[in-house]
């Protein structure tokens, strides 16, 4: 995924009716596909379909309706752009029709420990796939999150799961890792895996970070409107991407390039 450059973008593209920050705004096949053509323009490097919201305490979405919400948007995105399409899902059935409609990669909230088929679909496929670290499930990772040390933590979950994935014939050169920011932490934890994804390096693995919006930028701003989120958003992507991440999840694909762009150039200007 990250073979031709240093680092990419991912634009996010939720065809739900209740994501935490766009809910709604991009469920129907033409808000999608206009929202997927803007992010290509703006320089995403790949497009990330999701059909089912893993905000905290949203319900479940049955794996047929998940099906019927992102089929379509992926074939068109696939059908039209250039821009490699991802499916964000913890079901196998749904990555193995988006996989057939166009998607070319899996990102996995739950890394592979939601279906017990999926990490056939991603060995089969021979396609990438992100393995997130999450405390518990949607419905219930904010209810009191505790860690002895959170990253060290973490970063053993990493090792565990990248063991099992190879185990099952996915290539360890297809395997992203992702901290899991705000699934199952603390403000505090977030800022704290923030501040030492360098501790990940040793893993020898894309690092992808989901900050966009996100509840703990708005506590340590104060800024309860998600729609104010995005100057730290910003900040967070340029100091992860010193730390070593090397693909960004957002929901404002334009901005955050525009940024890392600044901030590789002068962090090269330094070399």
């Amino acid at each position: 995924m990250l073979a031709s450059r240093p680092w990419l973008v991912m634009g996010i593209l939720n065809v739900t009716p209740d994501s935490f920050h766009d809910g709604g705004r991009y469920a129907s096949l033409e808000a999608a596909m206009a929202q997927a053509r803007a992010m290509a323009a703006d320089g995403a490097g790949i497009i990330d379909i999701g059909g089912e919201s893993t905000r905290p305490g949203a319900a479940a979405v049955d794996v047929d309706d998940e099906i019927k919400r992102v089929i379509p948007a992926i074939e068109a995105v696939a059908a039209e752009l250039e821009t490699p399409v991802s499916i964000d899902t913890s079901k196998a059935k749904v990555a193995a029709q988006a996989l057939k409609a166009g998607a070319v990669m899996i990102n996995d909230v739950t890394a592979l420990r939601g279906d017990p088929r999926m990490a056939a679909i991603a060995a089969e496929a021979g396609c990438p796939v992100c393995l997130m670290h999450m405390l518990g499930e949607p419905r219930t990772m904010q209810d009191n999150p505790l860690y002895e040390d959170v990253v060290v933590q973490i970063e053993e979950f990493f090792q565990e799961r990248i063991s099992f994935a190879v185990s099952q014939g996915i290539k360890r050169e297809n395997i992203i890792l992702d901290p899991g920011i705000g699934f199952g932490k603390t403000v505090e934890h977030n800022l704290t895996i923030l501040g030492n994804l360098d501790e990940f390096a040793a893993l020898a693995l894309p690092l992808m970070i989901g900050v966009s919006r996100k509840r703990f930028i708005g506590a340590v701003a104060g800024e309860n409107d998600t729609a104010g989120r995005l100057p730290g958003t910003i900040a967070a992507n340029v100091l992860a991407r010193a730390g070593g991440a090397g693909i960004f999840r957002v929901h404002d694909v334009a901005e955050n390039v525009q940024a890392l762009k600044v901030a590789e150039a002068i962090k090269k200007s330094h070399l």
